[in-house]
């Protein structure tokens, strides 16, 4: 009995102890008078900002606060008391783009931040990149290069990663040179037949991949890869290690050098993972997608552009996109090269346009879908609307405006949903 009891209470520590800490109880609200957060070139934004706590107001709270365009902000106010713990604040701009309000909040020594973003006639946000005469060029020989490789496709059975459904591999197959490798996970419907088939692209970084075993399990051969060159299965702490050491800035590697960048073997590799999916016998020779967030939307547009067997696209706050906005002092996608830059490298804008996902996008020829939000500061949705609009072919779009650098579960939800439908899964 007192061993059943301390088990007991063992098992009701760990429950206490795990999982318990979510969110804070201060919280910053900043939000604007029109639901959708749209306005006019020229309309008046009206923003509410609450501090919060336990959901009521908090009086007396001193608050900063920065407003104007995105990436721009023209007001700044320090040690600003909110007497009852709400502040108002007006807005607009005289021309498409985003308009921004941060308040920060200072709590018992603390810090605690809001902000929010309303678009002005984001229908007509236009790109600043421009591009290079030989693009179409540049690639088509990188691509003819590399393919001048012949594949060399190797799968290993992961067991524990195995369902009764799906099986699940560690592959690699090689890339634009001898040695030079992709890895990712592949994950294969158990059952005989012929699929759909899925590329899942990565964000920025280095980590291991688990696979889309979900997916898969719906009906569909799914390829999550890595862009490093290095297997992905291996402890996070090797990943760690080279995020801070040797892939350490890696996307901003030869940007003067465009046969040179370090994102060339990337792309190549992205497109070397749809010769491998096409070349796999449970590939039913139609649908073939690719998809992915944040560096991922990027390679998701270079990949739809470079390889007309793709029948699909889907990008989420697609970051690398309409760097040279910021050459016009205006909001500009991650990795932000050029942004406070008074002279920029001219060699280096020039070698930017070669791997801008704006060149992409005029050329991406598939059905396309887009999400992101207006609350991201790391790819701000202005760039991500000069891509959207950009495209030409069939697309739609699905904005979920308070989400910031991820996404919620009900973006989750559409976007898996919108994959399953194009891949004619039920």
């Amino acid at each position: 009995m007192k061993k059943t009891l301390s088990l007991i209470s063992l098992l009701m520590w760990v429950a206490v102890a795990v999982g318990q800490i979510r969110g804070y109880n201060i919280t910053v609200e900043v939000t604007p008078d029109h639901k959708d957060w749209n306005y006019k070139v020229g309309e008046k934004a009206h923003f509410v900002a609450k501090v919060l706590k336990s959901g009521t107001l908090l009086d007396q709270v001193t608050v900063d606060f920065e407003a104007g365009p995105d990436m721009y902000p023209d007001v700044r106010k320090t040690g600003v008391v909110l007497k009852d713990g709400k502040m108002e604040w007006t807005g607009t701009m005289k021309e498409p783009g985003f308009y921004r309000l941060k308040v920060t909040a200072h709590v018992d020594g603390k810090d605690y931040e809001g902000l929010c973003k309303a678009s002005f006639s984001p229908e007509k946000i236009l790109p600043a990149t421009q591009c290079p005469a030989d693009f179409d060029q540049f690639w088509s020989k990188a691509l003819e290069e590399a393919r001048r490789m012949p594949l060399d496709p190797h799968r290993t059975l992961l067991p524990e990663r195995c369902t009764e459904t799906v099986n699940a591999y560690e592959v690699s197959f090689i890339n634009d040179q001898p040695g030079r490798k992709v890895y990712g996970i592949l994950t294969v419907p158990v059952k005989p037949g012929k699929y759909p088939a899925l590329l899942r692209v990565p964000g920025a970084g280095a980590r291991p991949y688990g696979g889309d075993v979900w997916t898969a399990s719906q009906g569909a051969i799914v390829l999550e890869i890595g862009i490093h060159g290095i297997p992905v299965t291996m402890n996070q702490s090797v990943y760690d290690d080279l995020n801070r050491g040797a892939l350490n800035g890696y996307w901003e590697t030869n940007l003067d050098q465009p046969d040179k960048n370090y994102y060339k073997h990337v792309v190549t590799g992205a497109v070397r993972s749809v010769d491998y999916l096409a070349s796999l016998p449970e590939w039913n020779g139609k649908e073939m997608g690719v998809t992915g967030a944040s560096q991922g939307g990027f390679l998701s547009l270079a990949v739809a552009a470079l390889d007309e067997r793709v029948t699909f696209m889907a990008a989420v706050h697609d970051a690398m996109c309409d760097y040279e906005s910021a050459l016009q002092k205006k909001a500009c996608g991650w990795p932000h090269y050029f942004y406070q830059q008074e002279h920029p490298d001219k060699k280096k804008v020039e070698g930017a346009r070669y791997y801008d996902g704006i060149n992409f996008a005029k050329r991406v020829k598939c059905t396309s879908w887009f999400t992101f939000g207006y609350n991201d500061d790391v790819v701000p949705p202005s760039s991500s609307y000069s891509v959207y609009n950009t495209v030409k072919a069939p697309k739609s779009i699905s904005v979920y405006q308070k989400t910031a650098h991820f996404w919620y579960q009900e973006q989750w939800d559409e976007w898996e949903a919108w994959l399953l439908k194009q891949m004619n899964i039920k």
